[in-house]
């Protein structure tokens, strides 16, 4: 049997008179990726930001491990096993790669006012955490600045794993970044989803969400679409939900007659 790690029933989150998103509902399980969809402004940071603590709903209830929960703030969910990996990365681009792993964390010697950083022990479980992940660097003291993108992201979900992560968000992982390093991305999005963590990929690409997806939940302009599992659809039907049908076919059709014009010249 799956087990249920979050659960979102009718959530829904107003600023005021603003209505950012209205009920929406989900669900996130160990061992599966839960794919968020949308175009910019559809509500996906609103509900990321619920999920990582940052804000509160207004309406519907949100389940962790089975018991309805408020988080007051992003500590209160990563001590609940929700880790967040946001697009900006939270990386310092000049410091080395073994210290960004670690990032206000690292290990330790010494008691008291004579404790100093444990550099050998440090470098060791980072080169290995990362290896796990299939990221086999000769060297965890280059700085994390001179890695592809593909690779920095890579080291923020090795990090947010080993620190005990059970749930893992990702906000739009693969949005700056070219096809290579996509694909890259997405093969460490399935390594983390086998190793039995729940993984909510944001995303506007359904060619990036549907290979690694097992739930695909589309928002427009803060409200649901629909939730399926991934027997319940398929990769066109994705794609034109998230493009708007009707507006997608209608495009197709102005773009068709322009071409007929052209070449009718």
């Amino acid at each position: 049997m799956t087990h249920e790690l979050i659960r979102v029933e009718d959530v829904g989150k107003t600023y005021g008179s603003v209505l950012a998103l209205r009920e929406v509902s989900t669900v996130v399980n160990a061992g599966e990726v839960t794919c968020v969809l949308g175009d910019n402004g559809a509500g996906k940071s609103t509900l990321i930001k619920i999920l990582a603590g940052v804000h509160q709903h207004s309406s519907g209830r949100m389940l962790v491990d089975g018991a309805a929960t408020t988080f007051g703030s992003p500590r209160e969910a990563l001590d609940a096993g929700i880790a967040t990996v946001y697009q900006d990365l939270a990386v310092v681009p000049l410091m080395s790669v073994w210290r960004n792993f670690f990032l206000g964390s690292e290990p330790t010697v010494g008691f008291g006012p004579l404790r100093v950083l444990d550099r050998k022990k440090g470098k060791a479980v980072a080169k290995r955490a990362l290896a796990e992940m299939g990221i086999d660097l000769r060297d965890v003291e280059q700085p994390v600045g001179t890695l592809s993108g593909g690779e920095r992201q890579c080291v923020a979900i090795a990090r947010a794993i080993h620190f005990g992560a059970k749930a893992l968000i990702l906000d739009e992982p693969t949005a700056a970044l070219g096809v290579k390093q996509a694909g890259v991305v997405l093969r460490y999005v399935a390594q983390a989803r086998d190793r039995g963590l729940g993984v909510v990929l944001i995303t506007h690409n359904p060619h990036h969400a549907y290979p690694v997806g097992d739930r695909f939940l589309v928002l427009k302009r803060g409200r649901s679409l629909g939730s399926a599992e991934k027997a319940e659809i398929t990769l066109a039907e994705l794609t034109r939900q998230m493009a708007g049908g009707a507006e997608l076919e209608q495009l197709a059709h102005e773009l068709g007659g322009v071409d007929s014009e052209s070449g009718a010249g």
